[in-house]
C-alpha cells in the first residue's frame, strides 16, 4: 500500500465541508492514494496524465489520458463535490462536456450519464485523499469567524514569497483595471482623452463621491469640455452646472454669474443636468466637498491642455506633481458651499492627492495604453509604485495589525487585491500564502 496516510484510517471527516476548489489541488498536485483506483462500478483505473489545469470556463483538467479497465482513454476531467452537481450545473446540456472522460467526486450520490444514454466513470475521493492534506485544509478554513481565514498564519510567510506574490498580485490588479478603461475606451470611440477626463473625475470624487464624479464626466460629450476649456471660468460653470449645484436661488453675486453662464452652456450644446443629491458632504472633510474638487477638477483643465499626452510623456513623480499642481478658483479660496464666508485658504491639491491619482488612474492608463500598442511597460510603473508611500484605509490597517506591513503603494495596491479578490472570497487555494501554508502543514 502507498506509504501515505488516507482519510478513512486516521482523520473524522464529518465536520469537514470540502469545496471544489480543494478537489482541484488535490487532483493537481496528486494528494490522494493514486494505486489500486478504481471507479464507484469497479472499474480499474490507471492514471498516465492527470491533465492540464484549466482555470477558464468548461472542464476542469483538460488532455489527461487513463486507463479504465483495458481502454485507454484520453480526454477531459471533471470535478465535483458531489457527483449529483454534474446536473446542478447543467453540464448535460453543454457540448463543453461531452469530452469528459472521468468524473471525480468527493461523495458519490447518483450516476452521471453522456447524451447518448453511456454512464460516465466517476471516482470517489471521500476516502482516498492524504489525511495531512486535509487536516490542513480544515485547519485553514476552519475556527470561526475571522477578518481573514490564514489570519493566525500569514505572517509567517516568508518574506521573498511574499513579495513575489505581491507583485504577482499588483499585475492582476492593473491587468483588471486596464479591461475596465478598455471598456471606457469602446464607449468613447478610442478617445483616451476622454477616458482620461472620466478616470480622473472619478478620483477627484474620492471614495465617497467617486460614482458621482464619474456620473457627472459621463453627462456630457468630451467635445464640450475641448470647446469650453480655453474659456477662463467655463469649466468651473459647466461642471459646477451638471452637477446640479447652479440649479438652487442664492443671491450670492458669484453664484449667480455662474449660474447665468451655465444656462448659456446649456442652451447651446442641450446639456440636462444631475440631481446634486447624489453628491454627498456628510462625512467630509471640507477640502474634500464636492465643490472643492469640482473646482479644482475644472482649473486643472483650463490650466492644462493636452493633458494625455503630457501624462504619457511624464515618468517622475516630480513631473507629476507639477503636472497636477492645481487650485480652486479665488472664490472657492473663501467659500466650502455657497453664501457661507470662510477665511481666506488657498485650497490646492496635494502630493498625498497626486499619489492617488498616480495610484489608482494614471498609472493604470499608462499601462493599458502601451499595452494596447503592444508595449511592456510594467517594470517603469514597478518602479514608480515602489517609490512611492503605501495608501492608508481600513484593509491596509488590518493587514498591519496582522504584521503584514504594506512598504510602499505597489504592496498597498497589492494587498487590496488579496483581500478583495481572494480572502473575502475564501480563494485561497488559488492564492500563493494560502498554497503556502497548506504546504507547511503537510
Amino acid at each position: 500500500m502507498n506509504k501515505q496516510k488516507f482519510a478513512k484510517e486516521f482523520l473524522d471527516l464529518s465536520d469537514i465541508q470540502v469545496k471544489e476548489d480543494f478537489l482541484h489541488y488535490v487532483w493537481k498536485y496528486k494528494l490522494f492514494q493514486t494505486q489500486n483506483l478504481v471507479t464507484v462500478s469497479e472499474e480499474y483505473i490507471s492514471i498516465q496524465n492527470f491533465g492540464i489545469h484549466n482555470l477558464e470556463s468548461g472542464p476542469d483538467f483538460f488532455n489527461a489520458k487513463l486507463r479504465i479497465d483495458k481502454q485507454l482513454w484520453a480526454g477531459n476531467v471533471e470535478l465535483h463535490v458531489k457527483s449529483s452537481d454534474w446536473y446542478a450545473h447543467k453540464h448535460e446540456k453543454d457540448s463543453n462536456y461531452d469530452a469528459v472522460i472521468l468524473h471525480v467526486v468527493w461523495e458519490y450520490d447518483v450516476p452521471v450519464f453522456r447524451e447518448n444514454g453511456n454512464e460516465i466513470s466517476t471516482l470517489e475521493l471521500k476516502n482516498r485523499i492524504d489525511s495531512k492534506a486535509l487536516k490542513s485544509y480544515k485547519n485553514l478554513f476552519s475556527g470561526g469567524r475571522k477578518w481573514i481565514l490564514c489570519e493566525k498564519d500569514i505572517a509567517t510567510v516568508d518574506a521573498f514569497s511574499m513579495k513575489a506574490w505581491l507583485t504577482r498580485l499588483y499585475f492582476e490588479r492593473l491587468e483588471m483595471k486596464s479591461q475596465q478603461i478598455f471598456q471606457l475606451l469602446k464607449e468613447t470611440s478610442n478617445d483616451w482623452e476622454a477616458v482620461l477626463f472620466q478616470l480622473l473625475a472619478k478620483n477627484f470624487g474620492m471614495k465617497l463621491n467617486g460614482d458621482a464624479f464619474l456620473n457627472l464626466a459621463k453627462s456630457f460629450d468630451f467635445s464640450v469640455l475641448r470647446k469650453v476649456c480655453n474659456q477662463k471660468g467655463a469649466m468651473e460653470y459647466l461642471l459646477l452646472g451638471q452637477a446640479g449645484f447652479l440649479e438652487e436661488k442664492f443671491e450670492d453675486i458669484y453664484f449667480l454669474e455662474m449660474r447665468n453662464e451655465y444656462q448659456y452652456l446649456k442652451r447651446k450644446f442641450k446639456l440636462t443636468p444631475l440631481y446634486k443629491g447624489q453628491f454627498l458632504f456628510f462625512r467630509l472633510r471640507p477640502a474634500n466637498f464636492p465643490t472643492i474638487r469640482i473646482s479644482q477638477l475644472a482649473s486643472l483643465y483650463e490650466k492644462q491642455q493636452n493633458l494625455f499626452s503630457k501624462i504619457i510623456a511624464a515618468t517622475t513623480r516630480e513631473q507629476f506633481y507639477e503636472l497636477f499642481s492645481t487650485r480652486t478658483s479665488a472664490y472657492w479660496e473663501t467659500h466650502y458651499v455657497f453664501e457661507k464666508q470662510v477665511k481666506p485658504r488657498v485650497k490646492k491639491s496635494s502630493n498625498a492627492f497626486v499619489d492617488l491619482l498616480l495610484i489608482n488612474t494614471i498609472i493604470p492608463l499608462k499601462y493599458a495604453y502601451y499595452k494596447q500598442q503592444n508595449k511592456y511597460i510594467f517594470e517603469d510603473l514597478e518602479a514608480l509604485l515602489e517609490s512611492m508611500t503605501p495608501e492608508k484605509n481600513g484593509i491596509l490597517k488590518a493587514f498591519d495589525n496582522l504584521n503584514v506591513k504594506a512598504t510602499n503603494g505597489l504592496e498597498s495596491q497589492a494587498l487590496l487585491q488579496l483581500k478583495n479578490e481572494y480572502c473575502s472570497k475564501q480563494r485561497c487555494l488559488e492564492c500563493a500564502i494560502g498554497m503556502k501554508l497548506m504546504k507547511s502543514e503537510m
